[in-house]
């Protein structure tokens, strides 16, 4: 399976990354089919070629977390970022991450009630209608009734 990676270059402690796209069981630091771009994270200055890394994603090819979450703030594809760690998020992203399920539970629990007393105002609405339909029908019958007692 192809696979689009970083291969670290640069000088000792002063990483400059580039994009590549190789086998994924291959050595990153070997051969590889094409170079696709840089990354130097220390100027955060990025150069891709995106019509190729389109051509490949197109081809099977897989990104790397890092490299997908690289390709997405670029705006080269349309898609949420991903984990990229393995390791668990800590107390404070947890404590994050709850606070916003429960923001979302009450959110959806608010648009539930709106949801509700909309249809109980629509269903009071639409008795008053029927109501005032069956009194509606109801005043011209006796009156018919009415005029022919009243000779």
């Amino acid at each position: 399976m192809l696979s689009i990676r970083f291969s670290r270059k640069g000088k000792k402690k002063y990483p400059i990354y580039r994009l590549i796209i190789t086998e994924k069981q291959k050595d990153p630091f070997g051969d590889y089919l094409e170079n696709l771009g840089t990354y130097n994270p220390h100027t955060k200055e990025v150069q891709l070629k995106v019509e190729r890394i389109k051509y490949w994603l197109s081809q099977g090819a897989q990104a790397t977390a890092t490299v997908h979450n690289l390709l997405v703030g670029q705006k080269v594809i349309a898609a949420e970022k991903v984990r990229a760690s393995k390791s668990k998020p800590g107390k404070k992203k947890k404590v994050q991450l709850e606070l916003e399920k429960t923001e979302a539970a009450a959110q959806q629990a608010e648009a539930a009630k709106q949801a509700a007393a909309a249809a109980s105002v629509a269903n009071q609405a639409t008795e008053e209608a029927n109501k005032a339909a069956a009194q509606s029908t109801d005043q011209p019958i006796e009156e018919k009734k009415e005029q022919p007692k009243a000779e």
